[in-house]
């Protein structure tokens, strides 16, 4: 059984469709990437398997509770890191010693007692995986979590999204990151027109492709392709 399961899901926002007849599945051990331009709906899939958008029609199952990452503009400026983790762990019910073992496993204990206003965007992008981390969930997704970190930032969530789903669970990816995308990716989904194609192993989504980026441009824009 896959540990996240989505059947013919449609979203409605602001009256208009967004996603619809959208199928995905992603089983424990697996790191799948959603891939599509800007504004596709891969943020608002994701906020559909957080259950932060109720879906319109169609349903999304996860076994077990989720970790999420869904952007760097969710935490109070004035709190610091340590703060916000620890009310975010009492709000949801995590054991507080939690927040030490994260803080560490992201690298924010160095900057942990700083204000969050002062942070770069890469720091924020740490704090936002940590408080992903945070619930020890089997079930994980991540909203663009590249962006704005730095080489040594981009090798360290490397290490991180390959080693969670080597412990067993399941881990969805947003990202327009094309050379990391297929560095560690198991099965790949493109978001676009308002659905999404079926997530496939990544050697089939290249097939005679010279690389991703080309096998992606050949999905959304075949005439760029050409």
């Amino acid at each position: 059984m896959a540990r996240i399961e989505v059947r013919d899901l449609q979203v409605n926002l602001g009256g208009r469709t967004v996603l619809q007849h959208v199928d995905l599945s992603v089983a424990d051990g697996e790191l799948v990437y959603l891939l599509g331009r800007n504004g596709a709906g891969k943020s608002t899939l994701l906020r559909a398997l957080c259950g932060m958008v109720t879906p319109a029609a169609g349903s999304v199952v996860i076994d077990g509770p989720v970790g999420m990452h869904l952007g760097t503009d969710t935490v109070h400026p004035g709190h610091t890191a340590r703060r916000h983790l620890r009310w975010f762990a009492a709000a949801s019910g995590v054991c507080a010693d939690r927040v030490d073992d994260v803080l560490a496993r992201t690298g924010v204990d160095a900057y942990g007692d700083r204000r969050i206003g002062s942070y770069s965007l890469g720091m924020r992008q740490r704090l936002g995986i940590a408080t992903a981390l945070l619930p020890d969930a089997d079930a994980l997704v991540f909203d663009e979590p590249l962006n704005g970190l730095d080489v040594e930032g981009i090798a360290w969530l490397r290490e991180l999204l390959t080693d969670l789903a080597r412990d067993g669970r399941a881990v969805v990816v947003a990202s327009h990151l094309l050379p990391e995308v297929e560095r560690t990716a198991d099965r790949v989904a493109v978001v676009d027109r308002r659905t999404a194609t079926p997530a496939v192993p990544l050697a089939e989504f290249l097939g005679a492709h010279p690389d991703l980026e080309s096998a992606y441009l050949t999905a959304v824009s075949p005439e760029v392709a050409a």
